[in-house]
Order: structure tokens, then C-alpha cells, then sequence
């Protein structure tokens, strides 16, 4: 059960610009932001917020009074946005999958082979991952607390990322089974929550460089 009493004192900040960008705190008295813009402010604020308390505290340690309080907005305004607590969280999970397949989807693969492909792609998304463990800790190791909604996101999202990296080696003439795809997705997510789980600062980077002869392995060429 979630209360209202978590403290804040050893909550590390998100890196500002990689998942979540906090505006400037909103003037106070008349101003010309218009309703959208004050909303949109807040709902950001209110995200970033969440996300940190949810990496350092887990999901049954702080209630919506704790957000508000570090994010500097009224319960009114979370209400406006969300409709609970964990409807906060999955929408900070959504953003956090978008930025993520995003950053995959920019990486240039030309001319690369259907192994190097797989890792490059893997590569870009530890990285961004890396660029932000506070959020990385948040989405990849507390959300799974959330239950079957959780688990049933993760699949989906996981879903994504294997079904990318098919598309992609099958347009470069290599088809790769299903399994193989979702099996190192699977695998490179697990390898991620462990470092972050267990190490202060985890060097996610080192993961990709471990995988690289894995992958050269599993997908040549038979």
C-alpha cells in the first residue's frame, strides 16, 4: 500500500533532456502561457517527479502527495493529468519505450552485417539506458512491481524491439527466427536490470561489448 510519508533527501535527479525535459517553474500572478502550455508544464514536472521517487523508493513507497511536494504542483493538477498513481507511472513507462525505440531507430546500419546490425541496435539502447539510470532503474527494475499491467507492457514493449531488429536484418537479406530476436532482446533487458539493480553505477556499456560475441555467434550465417 502506497502512503504519503516518503522522504526525498537521497532522491537522485533524472539527466534532464534524455527521457523527460523539466520546464522553468511557472510564474506566479498573470502571465501568457496559455492553459495547454500550464498543463502540459505541470504534466512534465509531475512525470519527472514520479520517476524519481519510483527509482529510489519502489512503487508501494510514495503516494501522490509525495509527487506534487517534489514536483512543486497542486493535487489539482496531477488529478487533471492522471487519473492514479500507477496511471502516472505507465504513462512515464510509455514515454520511456518511446524514447528508447526511438534512439534505435536513428542508428545507421549501412553496410553492416546482420550480426553487427543486432548489436549496434542493442548498443544505442544501453546506451540510452546509460544516459540516465535513474530513469533506466525506474523502468527497467521497480515498474516490474506493478503486477499483470506491468508485465503485460514489458511483453509488448520487449515485442517491439525484437520485431525492429528482425525487420531490419530481413531488409539487409538475413531472415532471423523470431526466437532468436526476442531471446537476446529478452536477455540484453535482464543482463541491464541486474547491473542496475545491484551496482551504484553500473556500466552498461560493458554489456554491449560482452554480447558482441554472443551475437556473432548466434546469428551467423548456417
Amino acid at each position: 500500500m502506497s502512503n504519503d510519508s516518503a522522504t526525498t533527501d537521497d532522491v537522485r535527479r533524472i539527466t534532464q533532456g534524455v527521457y523527460f525535459t523539466l520546464p522553468d517553474a511557472l510564474p506566479r500572478g498573470r502571465h501568457n502561457l496559455s492553459r495547454e502550455q500550464v498543463v502540459g508544464a505541470q504534466r512534465e514536472r509531475i512525470l519527472a517527479a514520479m520517476t524519481e521517487l519510483l527509482a529510489a523508493r519502489g512503487h508501494r513507497s510514495f503516494g501522490p502527495g509525495d509527487i506534487v511536494r517534489r514536483a512543486g504542483v497542486s493535487l489539482h493538477a496531477f488529478y487533471a493529468s492522471f487519473e492514479n498513481k500507477d496511471a502516472c507511472v505507465f504513462a512515464g513507462y510509455d514515454r520511456f519505450i518511446d524514447v528508447l525505440l526511438g534512439r534505435m531507430t536513428v542508428v545507421d546500419v549501412r553496410g553492416l552485417e546482420p550480426p553487427q546490425i543486432v548489436h549496434a541496435l542493442l548498443t544505442a539502447w544501453l546506451a540510452t539506458l546509460q544516459a540516465d539510470t535513474v530513469v533506466a532503474r525506474a523502468y527497467t527494475v521497480e515498474i516490474d512491481a506493478l503486477g499483470i499491467e506491468s508485465r503485460e507492457r514489458r511483453r509488448h514493449a520487449l515485442g517491439l524491439f525484437a520485431t525492429y531488429i528482425r525487420q531490419l536484418t530481413a531488409q539487409h537479406g538475413f531472415e532471423l527466427p523470431w526466437t532468436a530476436c526476442i531471446g537476446v532482446v529478452y536477455a540484453a533487458r535482464q543482463l541491464a536490470a541486474d547491473a542496475l539493480d545491484t551496482e551504484a553505477e553500473p556500466d552498461l556499456g560493458a554489456l554491449g561489448d560482452e554480447l558482441e560475441g554472443w551475437l556473432l555467434d548466434t546469428f551467423r550465417a548456417r
